[in-house]
């Protein structure tokens, strides 16, 4: 690290998007401390964008990790953004802070005036990209932390069954899983996933909210939120409970649309519920057809590879 970053600030916060989950906050905590087992420093500090949805409280409980700090605004301060590079889906005062580095697994949509090191790979997770960095520097990862980049990988690849998982991660949960001790790594992550879906005591806008991503498009604003679910009877009757509250999420945040995917990883498809000023072009970008705002899809496990990239197609042109 240069002596100009050290005098600018003593740290240099690594953090993910809003509304984070599991593999959003295990980045952060595994890159800081990568970052500074690598450079004999303590000066990366991992944080949070907001409250931690379910999945990533049952893993930072189970294998007792502390929760990051959370920071509400990053203005004037250094910071590494991991499992993001959208300034729609960064920490507020982004564009006041100092951005040392960009490590990601999503398509690019960055813009910066300084030149900074971005490592991109179009692998599962970012913990996937992360673990793979331990190992090229021969660093050596802790229990805890092995089975916190473990739990990261499955919840992110859901349990290795998305079509974004790739052979190499599912190498790296293999060796992921016998660093942290863990014997039987597809048990972890149906817990994991049991912990995710336990919606009795959430609101309609948590369920919304518990893995939700903006994109800027030209068409305007989308919201596209996911749910992963080991079993789907826990949403049923909440649908029209779900709609209204992305009506009023909708017409609060001035949103072209908002979209949730309910998965059922056991079945392999997902319930798509819509709320848009023209459903019929979601239709057509999704190849499905709504019914009271709701349509389910087989094999549509993907927010990131089979979501966002069609909508993108069709809204952004």
């Amino acid at each position: 690290m240069s002596y100009e970053l050290r005098v600018m600030s003593n740290k240099i916060y690594v953090i993910g998007h809003k509304t984070p989950d599991l593999d959003s906050v295990a980045a952060a905590i595994s890159y800081a401390n990568y970052k500074n087992k690598l450079e004999n420093t303590d000066v990366y500090m991992p944080a949070v964008t907001g409250e931690i949805n379910l999945a990533t409280k049952f893993v930072l409980d189970k294998f007792n990790i502390d929760k990051p700090k959370i920071l509400e605004s990053v203005s004037g301060q250094s910071v590494i953004l991991v499992d993001h590079n959208e300034f729609s889906q960064a920490v507020n005062g982004i564009e006041k802070a100092k951005i040392i580095e960009v490590l990601d697994h999503h398509k690019m949509d960055f813009s910066y005036a300084d030149p900074i090191d971005i490592l991109v790979r179009a692998w599962g997770s970012s913990n996937t990209i992360i673990y793979h960095l331990y190992k090229a520097h021969n660093i050596k990862i802790e229990k805890d932390m092995a089975a916190l980049m473990l739990s990261a990988v499955l919840d992110d690849t859901i349990i290795a069954k998305s079509p974004t998982c790739t052979p190499i991660d599912k190498e790296y949960i293999a060796e992921l899983a016998r660093l942290a001790g863990v014997e039987d790594w597809q048990a972890l992550g149906i817990e994991i996933f049991k912990a995710k879906s336990n919606i009795k005591d959430s609101s309609a806008l948590e369920i919304i909210k518990s893995d939700y991503k903006d994109y800027d498009l030209r068409a305007g604003k989308f919201g596209i939120g996911q749910v992963e679910t080991v079993d789907m009877g826990d949403f049923k009757g909440r649908e029209a409970e779900l709609l209204e509250e992305m009506k009023k999420l909708k017409e609060s945040d001035s949103y072209y649309a908002v979209i949730l995917l309910i998965t059922d990883i056991l079945k392999q498809g997902s319930t798509v519920l819509t709320v848009s000023d023209e459903p019929e072009r979601v239709e057509k970008a999704l190849e499905i057809k709504f019914d009271n705002n709701q349509a389910y899809k087989e094999g549509l496990m993907s927010r990131k590879k089979q979501v966002a990239p069609v909508i993108t197609e069709e809204f952004d042109k």
